[in-house]
């Protein structure tokens, strides 16, 4: 798998490190379920999903990808909005 880096262009994945589901943070910013859910409970489906890598080995970037877990075709790379 490739991955595109917005500052250093066309990469192999192995430069990349996984950061996990790219999914919303909880409004609250108390503990309770919403929090407990969002940190512990994860789908795992097959198939298009929205995630966070780190350009590990590069410009240290953070990325949300869009890709397809079970082809490994990536549908779009963008960073991170600071």
């Amino acid at each position: 798998m490739r991955l595109t880096c917005p500052h250093c262009g066309e990469r192999d994945r192995r430069e990349f490190m996984f950061g996990g589901a790219a999914l919303p943070r909880p409004a609250s910013g108390d503990w309770g379920p919403e929090w407990d859910d969002y940190l512990h409970l994860r789908d795992n489906p097959a198939g298009a999903s929205r995630e966070y890598w780190q350009h590990a080995s590069g410009c240290s970037a953070w990325l949300v990808v869009e890709r397809d877990t079970v082809t490994h075709a990536v549908y779009s790379v963008a960073e991170v909005p600071s």
